[in-house]
């Protein structure tokens, strides 16, 4: 559960499912994305948002693999909301995601902001990538209605726009390899200062997933993957 300052009665008990870092390349991360999808469909969340990185990179035999790991969401009937992480354009380019998403009515969303059910969706295109502009998606939104930022580089946070009542973002893996104390030796850039789960003192509130996948060693020390079913509620 996370409480939120300004999060309207109205909408208390709003639930998202947060997916992070996928890296889809190998039968393993399809069947880890297949397993954590069918927990969150079971859950019924308002919406499902995936914070980027969906492709560790692209290369043949990638789309089908997509098709695998997305097929539980067949069974869902909320909301599907996505942005491109960095890692979306390796060998590629984000649009190679559309003909799967569309498949599952996820929307891809680069720049850009959706209404859902009366709040906001705004999702911002990777800042590595140097595509980010999150001044112009959160012009497009509703001001009278709560707002959610979907962008996948964490540390992005500090420079968001002040007024969304929430940020979602990924790639920093929680750190991957971490001490049994928490502490990360390697961090991402733009992945380092907010490292895992929420900071409701930054500049916007903001929850940042473990993620799913790896990078380097397919492999995590205390530190393991997240799907993460988040519940909203007004702070009291």
């Amino acid at each position: 559960m996370l409480e939120l300052a300004d999060w309207p009665d109205s909408r208390d008990g709003y639930r998202i499912g947060l997916v992070a870092d996928n890296h889809i390349r190998d039968r393993e991360t399809v069947s880890l994305t297949r397993e954590c999808l069918s927990f969150l469909v079971e859950e019924e969340p308002d919406v499902i948002a995936f914070a980027g990185d969906t492709v560790a990179y692209w290369k043949p035999g990638v789309e089908q693999m997509l098709y695998e790991a997305l097929e539980p969401l067949k069974n869902y009937c909320g909301h599907c909301v996505a942005v491109p992480g960095n890692h979306d354009y390796f060998g590629g380019s984000p649009d190679l995601l559309l003909p799967v998403f569309d498949e599952f009515h996820i929307r891809l969303l680069r720049n850009e902001s959706l209404s859902l059910d009366g709040v906001n969706w705004v999702g911002v295109d990777s800042a590595l990538e140097s595509y980010a502009d999150p001044y112009g998606a959160i012009r497009q939104c509703d001001p009278a209605d709560p707002t959610v930022v979907l962008w996948h580089e964490p540390d992005m946070v500090d420079v968001l726009p002040r007024g969304p009542e929430l940020m979602l973002a990924g790639h920093s893996h929680g750190g991957q390899f971490t001490t049994p104390w928490g502490w990360a030796p390697m961090t991402s850039r733009l992945g380092k200062k907010y490292l895992r789960g929420f900071y409701p003192d930054a500049p916007v509130p903001i929850y940042v997933s473990r993620g799913l996948g790896t990078t380097g060693p397919p492999a995590r020390l205390f530190c393991s993957a997240e799907a993460a079913l988040l519940t909203l509620r007004p702070k009291a």
